[in-house]
């Protein structure tokens, strides 16, 4: 007991001296600001989802589970949640392999290397919200760069109404997605391959390996962590894309695009059925961390190998 209790004193002296205060001092504004505007939210919508309110979000008594069991009775939640993980998948597995693609070029030397790479970050560089408005008029159907493209090259005479049919609706908004997303994987990959010492690939060709040979054995070893990372922030981000189906379809046409978020935000804001969002919301927050959590330990497993 002595020895815990002398244990315990210089721990004391360590979190409540000077530098210890100071630095409490520092991070009090960041920590206020972080309950006011990320955990005061959350605990809220966690505590709408098991309660009843009325239309201005008031709550009006608890109901534990029941706005869960309406939501998975809902043959139309499942659907959006089906679409939800298309949307997510095909998405990030395109943006993965072009991203690769584009890494593996843009980090050969060729003339005007640094212009291509300037010129590839502005998709991402760009603010979502604008790409996606100018790719909805891209895709105007009378207007639009795509269909008159194809009308004067004599690929297709009658291109449809993107927007207005729910396959190409939701084919367009994967691709306005995967257009805002490539060059963030590509320079992440790239980054990586620049890490990589040169020795190893000058070994390589002494030793007559192959391109295929070079790539699966140096080149992707050598950046798998941020493969990894990577592809789970593109995950993160495409599971939560609000701005790019909203701007381009709002959901539509029919719902026929709508993703979990997109449905949520309609819900709430414009059906004010503030419970159902908030239990959606609360699903959706156990899918990522399900998913987050996934990806940690895979990353984790293969840290220890």
């Amino acid at each position: 007991m002595a020895e815990l209790a002398e244990s315990i004193v210089p721990l004391r002296q360590r979190l409540w001296n000077s530098e210890a205060r100071l630095a409490y001092l520092l991070l009090a504004p960041a920590v206020v600001v972080l309950l006011a505007f990320m955990f005061y939210p959350i605990v809220y919508v966690f505590l709408i989802a098991f309660s009843k309110t009325n239309r201005i979000s008031q709550l009006k008594g608890f109901v534990g589970f029941k706005n869960f069991i309406s939501l998975f009775k809902d043959k139309e939640f499942w659907q959006i949640t089906a679409r939800s993980l298309y949307w997510t998948v095909i998405a990030v597995a395109v943006k993965t392999l072009l991203g690769m693609i584009i890494a593996l070029l843009l980090n050969v030397k060729f003339a005007g290397r640094r212009i291509a790479r300037m010129l590839f970050i502005i998709p991402w560089a760009s603010a979502v919200p604008i790409s996606a408005i100018l790719w909805r008029w891209v895709y105007h159907p009378d207007y639009g760069l795509l269909n008159a493209t194809l009308k004067a090259g004599h690929v297709w005479s009658h291109p449809p109404v993107w927007l207005g049919y729910p396959l190409p609706a939701f084919i367009a908004c994967i691709w306005v997605d995967i257009w805002i997303g490539i060059p963030f994987m590509a320079l992440v990959f790239l980054a990586g391959m620049q890490a990589i010492s040169e020795d190893q690939y000058e070994s390589a060709y002494l030793d007559g390996v192959s391109w295929w040979q070079k790539f699966f054995y140096i080149t992707l070893p050598g950046i798998r962590h941020l493969v990894l990372i990577a592809t789970l922030l593109s995950c993160l981000w495409t599971f939560n894309d609000f701005n790019v189906i909203f701007i381009l379809t709002r959901g539509g046409p029919a719902g026929a695009t709508d993703i979990l978020i997109t449905k949520l935000y309609l819900s709430a804001f414009e059906f004010q059925k503030f419970s159902p969002a908030s239990a959606m919301a609360v699903v959706t927050f156990f899918i990522l961390t399900a998913l987050s959590v996934l990806y940690a330990r895979i990353y984790f497993r293969q840290e220890q190998t």
